[in-house]
């Protein structure tokens, strides 16, 4: 009887060894699973009732005093909160996982030094990101490289002195970039310069740092929906009269960084004082600068311009109406019509069109009415040239003839002292010379009585007739008819003489 009592006591203690068998083959199974799980499901690990805050897709970690990032997020993870922590450094692996739905990363207030060159690699679909209020100091070429989704960045409030040229470079959706508060003493020109500016950035934030000089060339052809959206302010920039003018350009056109931040806008004026003063002061005692006013449109004849409708918002339905208030429309058979980027172009310009032309920009958030006042010159820019050239020609011919006529005045022939024949006797003066001087001479009767000899058309000795009895050396002949003829003869040659080469050269007839 005891022998089946013993049998029947034996199968426990057999099968005992079996079942543990069993419970270790099952502790090792889970090892093996939980080593083989795959890294996203552990991301459920997280607990969300001690470490952080979990609402649906939100992980708010803020003000939790940690110093790394917790491990285990939830792949689903859209909004990540760390502000407020003591995370100093920012490694590659500080996601193991990749999350694709995060969009939001809130990294501010952390003491943030150090951003590893692949620290955004397992989070690319970033749409915002926050690495305000920490002690960054130089964003490096490739840590931002993987954000191509990125639309806003924050990073005032830190020590940023040196930013990579191509640090941006790859943000083609980068719409607002916020860098105030810093230490950096050069603008950053590739942001907004025409050729390697993003095409959707519409504000840009340089206020309160170091920077001393702005590229006004590049600044001056920003668009004003950009304009709009570039604050400068409280920078130690250099007085300038082109400042001025910009900025007073920005006034008219009511620019939000001039409306909300005028006084805030200042410089240092030159010299060893640096004297700090407002910018919009330039135009009185300060450097005593031109005040701006806008420009107006100018086009000659046969000319094609084009009117720019700059509203200071990029996406805006623009419309515009001639001078007389007539509506440009493309089924109209007008000269202007309305292009693709909302300016006016005008082809073969006359001079009615000159007048105000307006520019109707609207949008959803607000309207804005735009004013443009063309002037058409009465001629074509050819026919200016022909202008020019003809009033030359005039002013030369002008001066010529004042050249002339100070050469006539002043370049006459010389006086008798100055002659080439002036060692010949008095006897021996040519009558080319006497019929020259415009001078009466003024000498002894004889010396006259010996020009008008010359004067005078006279024969030889030997000649006979009227005048032959007449003798060129003043002798008379004895025959006393001929000395009576001979002197009435003298006395008419020598009256003859007198009105011939006097009267000729002289305002005051002399009689003799």
């Amino acid at each position: 009887m005891l022998q089946p009592s013993s049998r029947t006591g034996d199968c426990p203690l057999e099968t005992l060894p079996h079942r543990n068998r069993f419970q270790r083959w099952i502790i090792f199974f889970s090892l093996c699973v939980a080593a083989l799980w795959p890294p996203e499901a552990a991301g459920s690990m997280l607990n969300c009732h001690k470490t952080c805050i979990c609402a649906s897709n939100i992980v708010s970690c803020s003000k939790m005093n940690l110093t790394s990032v917790p491990i285990g997020l939830p792949h689903y993870t859209a909004v990540l909160d760390l502000s407020y922590n003591e995370i100093h450094v920012l490694k590659s692996e500080w996601t193991p996982a990749k999350l694709p739905n995060l969009h939001n990363l809130l990294l501010s207030h952390n003491n943030l030094h150090f951003l590893s060159s692949e620290a955004f690699v397992n989070v690319k679909h970033l749409r915002y990101l926050d690495l305000s209020s920490n002690t960054l100091k130089m964003l490096d070429e490739f840590v931002f490289e993987p954000l191509v989704n990125l639309e806003v960045l924050l990073l005032y409030n830190n020590q940023i002195s040196q930013i990579d040229r191509s640090a941006f470079i790859t943000m083609t959706n980068l719409q607002k970039l916020y860098l105030s508060q810093n230490q950096m003493s050069r603008f950053p020109v590739e942001l907004i310069r025409e050729r390697f500016r993003q095409e959707k950035l519409s504000l840009l934030d340089v206020s309160s740092n170091k920077i001393k000089v702005l590229p006004m060339d590049e600044l001056q052809k920003l668009p004003a929906w950009l304009r709009n959206g570039l604050y400068f302010h409280n920078n130690p920039l250099l007085c300038h009269c082109d400042l001025y003018t910009l900025l007073a350009h920005w006034e008219i056109r009511k620019l939000n960084p001039v409306v909300d931040f005028k006084n805030d806008h200042t410089c240092i004026l030159p010299g060893p004082q640096k004297t700090q003063v407002g910018v919009f002061n330039l135009s009185g005692e300060s450097m005593n600068c031109s005040t701006f006013k806008e420009s107006d449109e100018e086009a000659f004849l046969e000319q094609t311009i084009v009117l720019n409708c700059d509203a200071k918002d990029r996406n805006m339905v623009k419309t515009w109406t001639m001078p007389d208030d007539v509506l440009v429309t493309p089924e109209s058979n007008q000269t202007a019509r309305v292009l693709l980027d909302g300016s006016l172009q005008i082809s073969q310009v006359r001079t009615e069109d000159s007048g105000t032309y307006t520019c109707f920009a609207t949008s959803e958030a607000f309207n804005e009415t735009i004013y443009v006042v063309l002037k058409v010159h009465n001629f074509t820019m050819h026919g200016a040239g022909e202008t020019l050239n003809t009033a030359y020609t005039t002013l030369v011919g002008c001066l010529a003839s004042v050249v002339l006529v100070l050469m006539y005045l002043y370049l006459t022939p010389c006086r008798c002292f100055c002659c080439p024949n002036k060692g010949k006797t008095r006897g021996e003066d040519s009558i080319h010379s006497s019929m020259l001087s415009v001078t009466p001479t003024h000498e002894d009767p004889a010396l006259k009585a010996e020009l008008n000899r010359h004067v005078a058309f006279i024969d030889s000795k030997d000649s006979q007739g009227q005048n032959g009895k007449l003798n060129p050396n003043g002798d008379e002949d004895d025959d006393d008819q001929d000395a009576e003829a001979g002197s009435l003869m003298k006395g008419k040659r020598k009256k003859s003489v007198a009105e011939s080469i006097s009267s000729v050269f002289s305002d005051t007839p002399m009689v003799v």
